[in-house]
């Protein structure tokens, strides 16, 4: 008789975040996170040491997947950032360096975490309530009229993923497939309520980056046995989409039992019943035949032989595509056939990209497009590809809500900046709603705004000196090689989000140093926003979503007063 290991007990660890082993993995952790940040953001390789794939990235939904995480409380961390990225598909490092940010800091000015949740929370509101309002001065409105801002916003996306290897003219070309393949799933009658077609990202490995292409409809790769089209079928084709095997297999009786009588073949009774659907498929006109799975070859030769088309082996990801595409409904029996389970393609084609031969279904208005995506190899290739899922998801939620903010650091110091300005000139409302001291409310505030700013400043990754100007509250990043001069605008181009160049009336403090507290200028000119066509910006939605995630996340974290551990 095998023996039994006695149940250990758990393991209670009261006031983690005063331990300096937690301490130090939230603070590898944050290290990690931040040096991904950015278009300068060093790549990773994940692997499990024990051979299997390796992943190498930059992007945080890669980054946290393959990431092993044991820790409770820092597990409790990405499982928050995952949530997030999930439902908006970016901003997800910002999230994860602000949040480790607001930790530490709070653990370093010893207040009660009581006292720095209640701040926290209401710092928060502050910052969604300006991030939301009129008078913000880094958001600016999305007119969808012009393609200018949306190029700017997938182009900071792409710009933003170094792991995708791209060159500056392979981004802009990207750019410009994304935001077309977006527009071509919005209805051309288009009302109050929009539904969205879809973008089916197709891959083609090995090739120039340049080589890529969106076209309206779905790619279906050939194999080598099927049917290699000799001429274009441009007339409108009737469509039959089968989600169930046409290869005359048995289903599993399971633990029934299966009477045939004597002398009865099931193949040739199976094949024939495959037959009779092929003569009432002939008879109602249809010329093309979809099935998610495989088909019969006998049943291949005979649509071969009334010149039906027949493409198998379709999969489960193109069935609602193709559905939408064709307006038929995927029939599931070998039955009769409603006529109303039928649809329509408006033309079919082959079309070759590279080494590999595609059915081309081009619908009558479905909005459903192929983004035939490239790129040189595989590792670059899965980057690329989780890129432009995100800057599409980003497209759909920028629809709904049509904002983006200014990006490349820019958004996080004017904001430090204005709630820095904000406690300072008009500290009673907090003070009031909060029952804390002004000693406090200065505590909590720097170590909130310094969190903000701290986000910025992650984006410098080789040494070099990162400032804000004391007018707009703009980010500004100095080479580490500059001399130490005091005439900045010599050594600096423009602000981190491009909108601003440097002017011999800005002045600027280091940002890590400690300075007055001033009101950024919230004014932001119509014309100099219109002037800029090279603009780095962040999704307004995903941005706020994520800030809010930061926050609640580390108010969490900070109020957990005990960790209990089950390691049996």
């Amino acid at each position: 008789m095998s023996r039994f290991e006695a149940k250990k007990p758990s393991l209670c660890q009261s006031e983690p975040l005063t331990s300096e082993k937690v301490r130090a993995k939230l603070s590898v952790f944050r290290g990690l996170v931040s040096s991904c940040y950015g278009p300068e953001g060093r790549l990773k390789q994940l692997h499990n040491g024990r051979g299997g794939s390796v992943c190498t990235t930059s992007q945080c939904s890669a980054l946290l997947r393959n990431l092993p995480v044991t820790h409770p409380i820092v597990k409790i961390l990405t499982t928050s950032i995952q949530n997030h990225v999930s439902c908006f598909s970016d901003c997800g490092l910002f999230t994860a360096i602000l949040c480790c940010n607001l930790i530490e800091n709070a653990q370093r000015i010893e207040l009660t975490p009581t006292t720095v949740i209640k701040l926290n929370k209401h710092l928060l509101s502050l910052c969604t309530d300006y991030l939301k309002s009129k008078a913000c001065g880094c958001r600016i409105p999305v007119d969808f009229g012009s393609a200018q801002l949306l190029l700017c916003l997938v182009r900071s996306i792409l710009t933003s993923k170094p792991a995708c290897m791209l060159t500056k003219k392979e981004i802009d070309h990207i750019s410009t497939l994304v935001l077309r393949a977006f527009l071509l799933t919005i209805p051309e009658n288009a009302e109050d309520h929009i539904i969205l077609g879809k973008s089916l990202i197709v891959p083609l490995k090995g090739q120039r980056v340049s080589d890529s292409a969106v076209l309206p409809g779905v790619l279906i790769e050939m194999s080598e046995d099927q049917l290699i089209l000799p001429i274009q079928k441009s007339a409108a084709l009737k469509v039959a989409l089968f989600c169930i095997s046409l290869s005359g297999d048995f289903a599993d009786p399971g633990e029934g039992t299966l009477v045939v009588s004597y002398g009865m073949s099931l193949e040739n009774a199976v094949l024939e019943q495959l037959l009779n659907l092929g003569r009432q498929l002939v008879s109602d006109h249809v010329g093309l035949v979809l099935c998610q799975k495989v088909i019969h070859p006998s049943l291949k030769q005979f649509f071969s032989t009334h010149n039906i088309i027949a493409i198998d082996r379709v999969g489960a990801a193109l069935m609602e595509p193709l559905s939408k595409v064709t307006g038929t409904q995927p029939i599931g029996s070998l039955d009769l056939i409603s006529p109303s389970s039928y649809g329509t393609v408006k033309e079919l084609c082959s079309a070759k990209f590279g080494s590999k031969q595609f059915f081309h279904l081009i619908p009558n208005e479905a909005t459903i497009c192929s983004l035939l995506l490239c790129n040189r190899n595989d590792t670059a290739w899965d980057e690329l590809k989780l890129t432009c899922q995100a800057a599409l998801h980003v497209l759909q939620l920028t629809l709904r809500e049509p904002w983006v903010l200014l990006g490349g650091g820019c958004t996080e110091t004017h904001l430090a900046a204005y709630i820095r300005h904000k406690a300072f000139k008009e500290p009673e409302g907090i003070l009031s709603d909060n029952g804390c001291t002004r000693a406090e409310l200065h505590l909590v505030v720097e170590a909130f705004c310094s969190a903000l700013a701290s986000v910025a400043g992650s984006l410098e990754h080789d040494g070099g000196d990162v400032l804000t100007d004391m007018k707009y509250g703009h980010f500004w990043s100095v080479q580490a090689d500059t001399p130490s001069v005091f005439n900045w605008p010599d050594s600096l181009s423009r602000c981190g989000c491009g909108l601003y160049k440097s002017q011999e009336e800005l002045s600027w403090s280091f940002l890590k140093s400690t300075h007055h507290p001033f009101a950024p200028n919230t004014c932001l000119p119509h014309e100099v926003v219109g002037s800029a066509a090279n603009l780095t910006v962040d999704c307004l939605t995903a941005k706020l979503s994520g800030l809010q995630a930061a926050v609640e996340t580390a108010n969490l974290i900070l109020d957990i007063s005990c960790v209990i551990e089950d390691k049996n």
